[in-house]
């Protein structure tokens, strides 16, 4: 436990040292914010900042922090020094730029964004990119809260009744305004997850279990670790509890509805600690559970039910269930709001008409449910959708990163923040694709010299343009 709670303590210290530090990189003024500027009643609606931090920790905090840090933990407690040194220096700072430069600029969607640093031909490649893993996001963080319900209730009311009450509140969450369902509901979420989280931690230090520590070696404890190391499943693996793609494009919908610059320190860097402090504990947990029951299960919801009932009681483990169940949907409806949004900047269609609003969504939710048909026709449907999302997120990070590198270059300020990210970043989407079974599935010595050219081909491509190009763009 002394490695967990050093762990614990330096992702708070994290948010007030590094986070300022970051903070002062990007300079946020007094200047007008869009949701002042371009208030529609829709998606421009200024909020409260405790209420868009909300907002933004919830749409963010899927599935990811729980069940990737449940998966992670099999690694060992390599799995705790990802989170913490991921959080801080690559997700937090990645989440804050990334909302940040969509306030700055009119709260543009994370595509628009992306092309306006990084080209053209990335710009479209990312609105395609971007929307089909959102509509990955929303299928897969329905299955997950629809069978977690369907153990809380009589089995008359099994995994397919939750599925399409789940996807009918995805509808109504997605077309009406951000401040009638989303803005109203989240709070109460919100509870239900902070419960869940303050009480697993509690129980952590009432039951005090042995778990590892950072002097017993950071060896692979996986038991498939031949065909699984740690560089790089594991990365990817505990996902949005260290680094997410998919935070970049929930920003923005929060950067719409901010009142000052000077809030995003809170609502963007905050939110990912706050996540990274969710991830820790859970691997944590898991950590203790494997210790106890052996490393066979696979089922993350299994391990959550069995810890949480053990830990808290009937009563406290439905309520920390529930927390669970409220992280996938809250952001599997802004999943597709995002990718709303995103299809509406691309086509500039107004949103502030219902029927205008239809006009993307019906094709959208077509597709959406076409894949929840998938995953639950195959026994493995659902881990294999994951499995993709879990790379395709990842490699959505990496566009950010590069692209918040380029911005800062441009602006001269100290653009070794994300560039470093980046680079590892780009060395492990392009190392996984390479060495998973789901991917190309080669041999770990020509994954790893792949993912290192890949590596070096972007090193070099950043430096080449720096010195072309030099600082022509100042914001």
């Amino acid at each position: 436990m002394i490695t967990f709670t050093i762990c614990l303590l330096a992702l708070i210290a994290g948010y007030f040292i590094y986070g300022r530090l970051v903070e002062r990189v990007f300079g946020p003024d007094d200047r007008k914010t869009p949701a002042l500027t371009h208030a529609d009643g829709v998606d421009y609606i200024p909020l409260p900042t405790w209420k868009i931090f909300m907002i933004q920790f919830l749409n963010i905090a899927g599935l990811g922090p729980i069940f990737g840090a449940i998966m992670g933990a099999k690694f060992g407690t390599a799995s705790y020094l990802w989170i913490v040194l991921g959080s801080i220096f690559a997700g937090a700072t990645h989440d804050y730029f990334a909302g940040m430069l969509s306030l700055r600029n009119g709260g543009e969607s994370l595509p628009e964004i992306v092309g306006r640093f990084l080209g053209m031909t990335t710009k479209q490649v990312m609105r395609g990119f971007t929307v089909v893993l959102m509509i990955l996001v929303g299928a897969v963080f329905v299955a997950g809260p629809a069978g977690l319900l369907a153990k809380l209730t009589p089995d008359s009311l099994d995994t397919t009744f939750w599925i399409i009450v789940v996807f009918i509140y995805y509808i109504l969450a997605t077309l009406l305004p951000v401040d009638k369902i989303i803005g109203k509901i989240y709070p109460l979420f919100a509870a239900a997850l902070l419960f869940m989280a303050v009480g697993i931690l509690v129980m952590l230090y009432v039951h005090h279990p042995v778990i590892p520590e950072l002097w017993d070696g950071l060896q692979n404890t996986n038991p498939e670790a031949a065909v699984l190391p740690i560089f790089p499943i594991m990365f990817v693996s505990i996902a949005c509890g260290a680094i997410s793609g998919f935070h970049a494009t929930q920003s923005p919908l929060m950067a719409r509805c901010m009142t000052s610059e000077r809030h995003g320190r809170p609502v963007f860097y905050g939110a990912m600690i706050t996540e990274g402090i969710v991830a820790l504990i859970w691997a944590a947990a898991a950590t203790y559970f494997y210790r106890e029951h052996g490393m066979e299960e696979n089922n993350a919801s299994v391990i959550v039910d069995a810890i949480t009932k053990d830990w808290l009681g009937a009563v406290g483990g439905v309520l920390a269930i529930l927390g669970v169940i409220a992280a996938p949907i809250t952001s599997g409806d802004t999943a597709f709001r995002s990718a709303r949004l995103i299809v509406a900047d691309f086509l500039k269609l107004e949103q502030k008409s219902m029927r205008r609003r239809l006009y993307i969504c019906v094709p959208m939710f077509i597709v959406a449910i076409g894949l929840l048909l998938y995953s639950l026709r195959d026994k493995d449907g659902f881990d294999m959708i994951w499995r993709y999302f879990a790379w395709a997120n990842q490699t959505l990070s990496v566009f950010t990163l590069w692209a918040i590198t380029v911005y800062l270059a441009r602006a001269r300020k100290w653009y070794g923040l994300t560039l470093v990210p980046a680079l590892f970043m780009t060395a492990v989407c392009s190392t996984y694709i390479c060495i998973a079974p789901e991917g190309l599935g080669l041999s770990h010595w020509v994954s790893y010299v792949t993912g290192g050219l890949c590596t070096l081909i972007g090193a070099v491509w950043f430096i080449v343009w720096k010195k072309g190009i030099g600082y022509s763009y100042k914001k």
